[in-house]
């Protein structure tokens, strides 16, 4: 049969069977018998009517003639038109991991969990140094409140009074306000550098950075005011007394949440449409 052109005809070990032949040998690839017996070809063989010649695009929508595309090697990308990968990629680690899990939608790096809170430290301590020529009076007559009250604990302890000495609500007075200037002062600065440069010093120097999911470059500023604001509702419900144990619980958990979120989104970045990435 080693004239014969490629197509389909009956397979010599299964007559119930469709062999496929690609003109010098026989492939594994086989079918059922479709439709009426077909003729008797060449060499006895039975070959399917009206089979596509060269050049003519067949059933699955492979055009005979073509050079075949080479099968992707292990960690290989595969792209499609465009691109972007059309298959899930090979990561450092076990297995593959989709692109919810590894990439934004067009293929850039999602940032580590580790680099995020690095990145919110620095950011913080940038934040209270900024913010300490509002806040400084309060955290001063805070102090002095706190260190007045430890005096009298121990003045109590040394008398060897069993009666607890209660806080002063003096020390909330002041704490309060330098707690929410604080965190106003915070907002202003995260946003800012968002909308600008779409990362903090902080992210700068973990080089991270947050843009839209779906869209490169710094996020808009709708989106960076409902990130940051989304923080900023937090922070300020965690200063509520009482109240505040809650409002503290649901921030470990916005940022606990890109550990197990598919998209490794904080609640934060779920709400605005935001990813942290890799710069």
């Amino acid at each position: 049969m080693s004239s014969q052109s490629a197509g389909w005809y009956t397979d010599p070990e299964d007559p119930t069977q469709e062999r496929y032949w690609d003109g010098s040998a026989w492939t594994d690839q086989r079918r059922p018998q479709e439709g009426p017996a077909p003729y008797r070809g060449q060499f006895g063989q039975a070959r399917t009517a009206d089979a596509p010649q060269y050049g003519q695009r067949a059933e699955h929508g492979q055009v005979y003639g073509q050079q075949a595309e080479p099968a992707p090697q292990y960690g290989q990308r595969v792209t499609q038109q465009g691109g972007y990968p059309a298959y899930p990629q090979a990561d450092s680690g076990f297995g593959y991991r989709g692109q919810g899990s590894g990439t934004t939608p067009d293929g850039q790096p999602l940032s580590g969990w580790w680099r995020r809170v690095f990145a919110l430290i620095l950011d913080s301590i940038i934040a209270w140094f900024i913010a300490l020529p509002l806040t400084g009076y309060f955290y001063y007559q805070s102090s002095q409140v706190m260190t007045s009250w430890l005096e009298d604990v121990m003045d109590a302890a040394r008398a060897g009074s069993t009666t607890p000495v209660a806080m002063p609500p003096e020390v909330f007075k002041y704490a309060i306000p330098a707690s929410v200037i604080g965190y106003l002062v915070f907002f202003v600065y995260e946003y800012l550098f968002l909308v600008t440069k779409g990362r903090t010093p902080g992210k700068m120097a973990t080089g991270i950075a947050v843009r839209l999911r779906d869209v490169p470059g710094p996020p808009p500023r709708g989106a960076a005011a409902k990130r940051c604001g989304f923080d900023l509702v937090l922070y300020l419900a965690g200063s509520i007394p009482i109240f505040g144990i809650f409002a503290s619980l649901a921030i470990l958990l916005n940022y606990l949440w890109p550990l197990w979120d598919d998209k490794k989104q904080a609640l934060h970045d779920k709400v605005a449409g935001t990813n942290v990435v890799r710069v």
